[in-house]
């Protein structure tokens, strides 16, 4: 009989340090990636559309691990000239399309808690039960729909009257009036509102 005086002979110590490694890697695959939303400030100024402000959300949620991807904006159920004239028939859009994304100006994102993406549904379910006509070109369009997007993240997002018809110089303007929240908060900076 062999006695090994407290110490184990190498093959059984390979084996169990290969049989610990494995069981690692099987509780890290087994563990849910980092879980985390990120939200998209967008504008379209110009185009066969009307001009827009809106936003994506992408990511997956922390609670559930349920994947988001979608993106909201505001606009007149019908682009007619009625909309000059005062009230019409607004609606929540989230049908922009890839391509309409691709093509719009990219402003800046910020990762978001679960609580702070319910806080965003639950503005955007506001709007979607928002009594008609809902949609009022001087108060109550996509800008006014983003900036209370960004108001329940935190954000100062009081729509100055000279900017209510011009999405992207809203977005600029917001965040120039933001930008040490929105470092303090890790956002990242895309196209001009990179440069401090």
């Amino acid at each position: 009989m062999v006695r090994w005086e407290g110490r184990l002979p190498h093959a059984i110590l390979s084996k169990r340090l290969a049989a610990l490694a494995a069981a690692l890697l099987l509780a890290l695959a087994a563990t849910p990636a980092f879980a985390a939303v990120t939200i998209t400030f967008y504008s379209k100024e110009l185009g066969a559309s009307f001009p827009h402000a809106f936003v994506t959300m992408s990511g997956t949620l922390d609670r559930s691990g349920e994947r988001i991807d979608v993106d909201y904006g505001f606009t007149a159920k019908t682009v007619t000239p009625a909309i000059l004239m005062g009230r019409v028939a607004g609606e929540v859009i989230s049908d922009h399309g890839a391509a309409y994304i691709k093509a719009s100006d990219k402003h800046f994102s910020l990762t978001l808690s679960d609580s702070e993406y319910d806080r965003v549904l639950a503005t955007v379910n506001r709007w979607k039960a928002s009594p008609q006509p809902s949609y009022d070109l001087g108060s109550h369009n996509c800008i006014h729909f983003v900036a209370q997007i960004a108001g329940s993240l935190g954000l100062q997002a009081e729509v100055p009257k000279n900017l209510t018809k011009k999405p992207r110089s809203f977005l600029q303007h917001l965040t120039r009036e933001n930008r040490p929240w929105l470092v303090a908060h890790q956002a990242v900076f895309y196209g001009r509102e990179t440069a401090p």
